[in-house]
């Protein structure tokens, strides 16, 4: 694992919402507005951007939490910008918090973690 970043280093996103990022359940089709969970897909990509600096050729990330604060809407067509900041480097976990806005207004904001591992231990652990 390579070390590049530090505590308070930022990467940056934007997503222009689509029509596949809207909530669809089972039962159809809910709001034409970016969903929660599309919302935090593109959160934890944009704090993934981190891992894919920091990892070896041997290693790769994995997910270990998100929080989603999602407190405004973005409509289809809107350019969601996406900044996740470094909060915690804990050994091979990192931490971050992220904001997403549309222009300047805050839709939502939360915390996302990844572990790098070596990819070995992950193709074990995925073996049940």
């Amino acid at each position: 694992m390579q070390h590049y970043y530090t505590t308070g280093d930022r990467q940056y996103f934007t997503r222009v919402v689509r029509e596949e990022d809207c909530a669809i359940f089972d039962t159809g089709a809910l709001h034409p507005v970016y969903s929660t969970f599309a919302l935090a897909r593109d959160a934890e990509w944009c704090c993934r951007l981190f891992v894919l600096d920091m990892k070896d050729t041997d290693e790769e990330g994995i997910g270990t939490m998100i929080t989603v604060r999602h407190v405004a809407p973005a409509k289809v067509g809107t350019m969601v910008q996406f900044t996740a900041t470094i909060i915690r480097l804990q050994g091979h976990e990192i931490i971050c918090e992220y904001e997403a806005k549309v222009g300047d207004t805050v839709i939502a904001t939360g915390e996302q973690g990844q572990k790098i591992l070596k990819k070995d231990k992950l193709k074990r652990l995925f073996e049940v």
